[in-house]
């Protein structure tokens, strides 16, 4: 196939291109900028011609972002949409909203306008368009799956602007209803899909040029490495995850396998805490042993009263996804990024 993925320079996105690229598919990937690009293609130059170009989105919530990059000599058969911001510095909610739902329906817009011979469009959302805030996070009894709708509204978006976490969470859901409202209304010719995964770790794929430069889940990993955590291990949240490359090979599959159209996916590995995390550091790279919290530090477990359930079969069913554990992930991760910490 021929694949539009957009926000390819980002963490889950970066992860998403190779596994496309493996799987034998040709990429079409948008970026901000040509030295965004130039720095993907050095990664990728062992490729022959024409397995891999790009296209350049400024701006996602312009009018006309995706105009161009729908439009392409061979037509597109199929989109990834990953691009949308991810970070705690914010003055204004609409920082997170309108890239998240003007880019998403615009994009959606685009395809249908120039490029018809597209079939499958998947969209990267997140468990925040899942989750029940007002929900307890701990306790035995409600079970998360596809099913579950975030019910934030506008309004309490905007009672708390400087509220990173919610706003972050409603633009996952505005745009996720959004796409679906889309799809309802505008009947296209594409089906549409979405990928719904909790707190996401894993290795990175390009070269970093510093630690700051890391995206924001893998930093709990890092301050580890760094000693932040010495005398007690943070709480944890959520207690759900996945690994990235997981992650990305369900986009894929989601892209290819037919019975995955017009679905949603809670795409998680289940359960994981913090101390989980310390532990698989201090087994495999005992050089940071006094860096890391003792065994015997206070914190990071999982909570007494027990935890909310999740329901991952439809994923595991339709994708056909085994599911990598935490000190895999974990390992993994600080072999990619521990020489720049």
């Amino acid at each position: 196939m021929r694949v539009l993925l957009t926000g390819a320079s980002g963490f889950i996105s970066a992860h998403i291109l190779a596994t496309l690229l493996d799987y034998g598919h040709d990429v079409v990937a948008t970026v901000r900028s040509d030295e965004k690009a130039a720095k993907i293609k050095q990664s990728y130059s062992h490729l022959p011609d024409g397995r891999l170009r790009f296209a350049i989105v400024a701006d996602v919530s312009s009018p006309e972002a995706f105009d161009e990059a729908a439009q392409r000599d061979p037509p597109l058969d199929a989109v990834i949409h990953t691009a949308s911001p991810f970070h705690f510095n914010i003055e204004d909610p609409k920082d997170f909203l309108d890239p998240a739902i003007k880019g998403t329906i615009r994009l959606l817009n685009a395809i249908k306008k120039g490029a018809p011979k597209v079939k499958r469009v998947i969209l990267t959302s997140s468990f925040a368009a899942i989750i029940d805030l007002g929900r307890p996070k701990n306790g035995a009894g409600y079970v998360y799956s596809e099913k579950d709708w975030n019910p934030v509204t506008i309004e309490e978006v905007l009672q708390d602007p400087t509220n990173a976490y919610r706003a972050y969470r409603a633009s996952k859901t505005f745009s996720q209803r959004a796409a679906w409202e889309f799809m309802e209304k505008e009947k296209p010719n594409f089906a549409l899909t979405t990928m719904c995964p909790p707190f996401v770790f894993g290795p990175t794929v390009f070269p970093l040029t510093g630690s700051e430069s890391l995206n924001t889940s893998n930093h709990l990993t890092r301050d580890f490495l760094r000693g932040n955590f010495k005398d007690k291990i943070p709480e944890t949240g959520d207690f759900i995850w996945v690994d990235v490359r997981d992650l990305a090979l369900g986009h894929v599959r989601a892209m290819e396998i037919e019975e995955a159209a017009n679905k949603r996916f809670f795409i998680t590995a289940g359960y994981f805490n913090n101390r989980q995390i310390a532990d698989a550091i201090r087994k495999h790279y005992p050089e940071y042993k006094e860096m890391l919290p003792t065994e015997n530090a206070p914190g990071g477990g999982f909570p007494e009263d027990g935890l909310l359930g999740y329901d991952n079969r439809q994923t595991i069913n339709i994708l056909r996804i085994r599911f990598r554990s935490i000190e895999t992930c974990i390992v993994d991760s600080v072999a990619s990024f521990k020489d720049i910490i």
